[in-house]
């Protein structure tokens, strides 16, 4: 059988599997012990019958006498009255043994209750499951007596049997009264798993709570104080935190070795810029400038990721300075100068981001809004959640729906401008690297949202 995929995600739980694992367990529990107390009723029901029924052959024996006629007869009969009611299911007999029946209650009329042909010793007791005279199912106990001399020395049997439709009915009622009990019981049993289940698994939503610290960077390591069972696994992690810092400080210096090592090649290009405007070659010289220019601008944002992504605890940026400092350089870009500027981020909005990891994420969407923006660009900060986002909405024609994989591409271009098609997919790569995320809210024409997803600092 497959299961609909909402249930598969809500199987994965570890708490929902061990709940369903002990509500399983606790109703086969109380199964058996239903079926289990139904059978040690019927066991115990039937010997107080058969002590019963063997209680009145004593009584049987004990009345015998001689008759005036010299035969055999009761001097008083079993006292309930439902011997004498025809085919009552109670029954008594006296029957010769190997020979014909010589006594038999009233509720026998001239039936007879057929007998197993055991062997039995004197004063003997058996019990048996016979067929009653209209097809009742009877349980009977026979004892074979030795008669005295006065009453004719001769050996009988005596039975006596009652309907067995009364354990089952008995059977019934009391697992009519047991049933609640065991509902209740069953009740109690799965409050006392759940309640074990949450004191059980406190231990994983501690390292859930730490794991978040780790992440938002208020923590570096798990640390101890866990249970025994949990701590080697927080060690494991711990070991992985700092070989993951150990990789990244790496990374780091060798992305400063590589900045370093470029910084006499491009002071080679700016010095060759010099010689060729001297020689008056302007033209060579622009188009080398601004081949070192951008070269050193991706080395300066190279290394400003690697020293942001080192996995230092987080601090708590507040917004509004930063976006206020980019839009002020932008106002006075070619594109920004003409543009109406609009700016709504409360004073107290902050992020656990760097302020410059904001602003190198900020900086190129809002260029990019002002490059294609007709009249407005509006900056726009909520926090939503346990996140911080920040809308930047420009009047411009708009990106396709379709089109946007290809703009947050690493170099992907939909114009022609002059440009190496970089800025979206950088600030995508810094706010990913800060637990953040870019996204297209609107892609309509006349109308385009860019998203900055930011996180903000647990707890808070």
């Amino acid at each position: 059988m497959t299961l609909p995929a909402g249930m598969r995600r809500g199987v994965a739980s570890l708490t929902l599997r061990l709940v369903l694992a002990g509500l399983v367990a606790v109703a086969a529990a109380l199964l058996a012990a239903s079926l289990g107390l139904s059978l040690l009723f019927e066991r115990h029901a039937e010997r107080g019958l058969a002590a019963e029924l063997s209680a009145t052959v004593e009584s049987i024996v004990g009345q015998l006498e001689r008759d005036v006629e010299g035969g055999l007869m009761l001097v008083r009969p079993p006292f309930d009255p439902r011997f004498e009611q025809p085919f009552s299911g109670h029954y008594w007999q006296l029957r010769q043994e190997g020979g014909a029946v010589l006594l038999r209650s009233r509720s026998l009329w001239d039936e007879a209750l057929e007998l197993p042909d055991d062997v039995l010793a004197d004063d003997q007791l058996h019990l048996h499951r016979i067929a009653g005279p209209v097809g009742q199912r009877l349980l009977a106990v026979e004892r074979q007596v030795q008669l005295p001399a006065r009453l004719g020395g001769q050996r009988l049997r005596v039975v006596v049997a009652r309907d067995a439709r009364e354990i089952a009915e008995a059977g019934d009622a009391f697992d009519a009264d047991v049933r609640p009990f065991l509902l209740l019981m069953g009740l109690l049993l799965l409050a006392a798993g759940v309640a074990q289940l949450a004191v059980g698994l406190a231990p994983l939503r501690r390292v859930r709570d730490r794991l978040a610290a780790i992440r938002a960077g208020t923590e570096r390591r798990m640390g101890a104080g866990l249970p025994g069972e949990v701590q080697p696994l927080a060690r494991e992690l711990d070991a992985l935190l700092e070989r993951r810092e150990q990789d990244i400080a790496r990374a780091g210096a060798e992305a400063a070795d590589l900045a370093h090592g470029l910084k006499t090649p491009l002071q080679v290009l700016f010095g060759e810029v010099e010689r060729r405007r001297a020689a008056g070659d302007d033209e060579t010289a622009a188009a080398i400038e601004d081949a070192a220019v951008t070269m050193r601008r991706h080395v300066e944002q190279a290394l400003r990721r690697a020293r942001h992504s080192h996995g230092m605890p987080a601090v708590e940026t507040p917004l509004l300075p930063v976006a206020e400092s980019v839009l002020r350089v932008l106002r006075r870009t070619p594109h920004g100068a003409a543009l109406d500027w609009q700016l709504d981020i409360p004073p107290e909005l902050a992020a656990a981001v760097p302020g410059d990891a904001f602003a190198e994420a900020l900086g190129p969407v809002a260029e990019n809004a002002a490059r294609f923006a007709r009249r407005l660009v509006r900056v726009v900060g909520r926090p939503e959640g346990g996140w911080v986002v920040v809308t930047v909405t420009d009047d411009g024609p708009g990106i396709p729906a379709d089109k946007t994989a290809i703009a947050l591409r690493r170099g992907g271009r939909l114009d022609e401008a002059p440009g190496q098609g970089l800025g979206l997919s950088i600030a995508r790569d810094m706010l990913e690297s800060h637990g953040g995320a870019l996204e297209f809210l609107s892609t309509g024409p006349g109308a385009m949202t860019v998203a900055l997803r930011l996180p903000k600092l647990t707890g808070r």
